[in-house]
């Protein structure tokens, strides 16, 4: 049977070098013996490089003041993680392997001083064959990370953009830059035996009338004749079983499986069972397995309320139950993802699901969330909307259309679903955000969001079809005849999935008329800026704590447009005084959003669902449109936003 080594149990040493200094350590026959620029330290594994050399004190705290602009030689160096590995020895006929769920963002990995593959992209996951170039013992393992691009940020060129790292660690209006270098996911060495499971996928089916569930398992197997395969789902008094012949893709189905309905949060509970897959050899001894949880439900789009003929379908039916969605788009918890502990995913989680979301939009900015991320919305009745890595830049907005892009993005498709699709929390596949407008920049179309048309689209649609035939696939949000909505373009059945507003000058009888007038079907990104406390902008803030003048720079390092200060000014404030500010700003967000949010709501099934840009900081902003602080604290909009979800959080406010 395969047998697993985590690596985040070692002992990792870091160190730092001028580019391609570390090789004459790392692959000893360059005759090279140079001294790194920064002797080893200890390293968390996963974890960034900075937050390696914050724990050494090497890098201030980059939150601080203009702190993170004396942590950007750190993305110029290259960085060696070494570790010496435990026992290990390939079985007759089988073999080593190390797998990589999360390397960002290039380099090369060596073993006793042997190169064994090179990696480039932080969006897939990579597996080295170490067989040939294992000891018998003493085994030295390392990771050098050798480069990372120069500039992926918000304002930009998305046709441009050839290189598949986060773009939001480059800067964006919420965060500053902060180029992250590290092992960012699970890191593994797997021993595997002559016979065994190459790689597994599952995707469920539910009928809800009938209470009876289907499963399909599609395997690569390496097994002589007469081995079988066995697929069971177990969670209830008994199992369901079936065995099919092991050939080398096995595509295996069970049906008529007694399960209860998982449903998402407000809808009732999340029954989650265990899909166990194992080869068994011809005496039925096991040779391998493999098993992960599921959890049955069945979703139907239906389209809303007076929508117009060639809408898609904006109602979300879950087992039977046309569901509202309603919750926030999430980003990484802090701006060294690789940082975020499964601990505080659980915990900002658990924030989410009692204040009444049912749904979270993971950003086509960031990156494929970790496996914690989606085991804890199963759990927790959280519907994802998992975005790929692709994202608007301000001066053009158009995918690249190359060969090699686009093939680089079907292979990143591919990571991203065999790794996630079993899980019942995810809702659907989108290609990315804000993709419009013309490959040159012209302005032409900048109002009509991009379709399955443009060629990396159509591979990422072509790819979800063939892996995970029974979810939906968006090619970008907003999608349809508009992405915004516009004062000329109500009622003429444009607007199905918009974008904005995100802010509103001015006294707000404006924005409750504009909502009072919205006629989308589906809102997937709308919000209102809310200052962070007035504790958390001194904690950091320091002597930039004050915003009056326009050109303060720690306010507008991340977001400048979202100070609100001469709304604020015009309403009386006392410039003087920080407090007062907070009390306004975020009153102003919390009646901002209960409002839009509650028209959205009763507007159901004619608009099917309401996401906020954003959900939480990852950085402590000192005015940002997140209703969750870099604290993890909700501020007064979330705990009023819950009246209207039906939330736990801020019950003795509820009506």
């Amino acid at each position: 049977m395969k047998r697993t080594h985590d690596l985040s149990a070692c002992d990792w040493t870091l160190t730092g070098w001028h580019p391609e200094h570390w090789r004459g350590t790392v692959a000893p026959e360059s005759g090279m013996r140079l001294a790194p620029d920064i002797p080893a330290i200890s390293a968390p594994v996963p974890g960034s490089v900075q937050q390696a050399l914050l724990q050494a004190g090497l890098l201030p705290d980059w939150h601080e003041g203009l702190n993170a602009r004396q942590c950007e030689w750190v993305e110029n160096r290259h960085w060696v993680y070494e570790t010496d590995l435990p026992a290990l020895q390939a079985p007759p006929g089988g073999r080593v392997a190390l797998h990589a769920q999360g390397l960002d963002y290039q380099g090369e990995v060596f073993l006793n001083g042997k190169p064994v593959g090179t990696f480039q992209g932080s969006h897939r996951d990579w597996a080295f064959d170490l067989t040939g170039a294992l000891a018998p013992e003493g085994n030295r393992l390392a990771i050098a990370f050798t480069g990372n691009p120069r500039y992926l940020g918000q304002i930009g060129y998305t046709s441009q953009v050839r290189e598949w790292k986060a773009r939001y660690n480059y800067g964006w209006d919420w965060v500053a830059r902060l180029v992250q270098v590290g092992i960012w996911d699970r890191l593994a060495v797997e021993i595997f035996p002559a016979d065994h499971l190459d790689e597994v996928r599952a995707w469920t089916e539910y009928d809800h009338t009938a209470g009876r569930g289907a499963v399909t398992v599609c395997a690569r197997v390496r097994a002589h004749a007469g081995e079988t395969v066995e697929v069971a789902v177990l969670g209830w008094e008994g199992a369901a079983t079936a065995r099919f012949p092991a050939t080398p893709e096995v595509e295996a189905r069970l049906e008529n499986i007694p399960a209860a309905a998982w449903q998402p949060n407000g809808n009732g509970e999340q029954p989650l069972y265990a899909l166990r897959v194992r080869l068994l050899g011809r005496h039925d001894e096991v040779l391998d397995e493999d098993t992960r949880p599921i959890g049955f439900r069945n979703i139907v789009w239906r389209p809303c309320a007076g929508a117009p003929a060639d809408a898609l379908p904006w109602v979300c039916e879950v087992n039977g139950i046309p569901t509202f969605l309603q919750g926030a788009n999430w980003v990484p918890l802090h701006a060294n993802f690789a940082d975020d502990t499964t601990e505080d995913i659980r915990r900002r989680l658990e924030t989410y699901r009692d204040l009444g979301c049912n749904l979270l939009r993971v950003w086509g900015g960031s990156v494929l969330e970790r496996e914690a991320f989606y085991q804890a919305c199963d759990e927790y009745g959280l519907l994802v909307w998992q975005e790929f890595p692709l994202s608007s830049s301000g001066l053009d907005n158009w995918p690249p259309e190359d060969e090699a892009s686009v093939r680089e993005m079907a292979r990143i498709v591919e990571s991203y679903v065999s790794r996630r699709q079993h899980h019942p929390s995810l809702l659907m596949w989108c290609g990315g955000n804000e993709l419009l407008g013309g490959p040159d920049g012209s302005k032409v179309g900048m109002d009509r969001p991009l379709d399955a048309s443009h060629p990396m689209l159509a591979a990422q649609e072509a790819v979800v079809a063939r892996l995970d035939p029974t979810r939906r696939f968006l090619p970008c949000s907003p999608f349809g005849p508009r992405t915004w909505v516009g004062d000329d373009s109500r009622g003429r059945g444009l607007h199905h999935d918009v974008h904005g507003p995100w802010k509103w000058d001015g006294d707000l009888a404006g924005w409750r008329e504009y909502w009072d007038r919205d006629d989308a079907l589906f809102h997937s990104e709308i919000g209102m800026p809310g200052a962070q406390p007035a504790a958390l902008t001194r904690r950091y803030g320091d002597k930039w704590a004050l915003p009056g003048d326009p050109a303060n720079p720690w306010w507008t390092q991340t977001g400048g447009w979202w100070i609100q200060w001469p709304d604020y000014l015009a309403a009386g404030g006392n410039p003087q005084s920080l407090e007062d500010f907070v009390t306004w700003s975020q009153g102003r967000q919390a009646e901002a959003l209960e409002y839009a949010a509650r028209v959205c709501k009763r507007r159901f099934p004619a608009c099917g669902g309401f996401v906020l840009w954003m959900g939480h900081d990852c950085w402590p902003c000192p005015v940002n449109t997140a209703i969750i602080d870099f604290a993890g604290t909700p501020k007064p909009a979330a705990l009023t936003l819950a009246r209207v979800w039906g939330g736990r959080l801020g019950e003795e406010t509820k009506e």
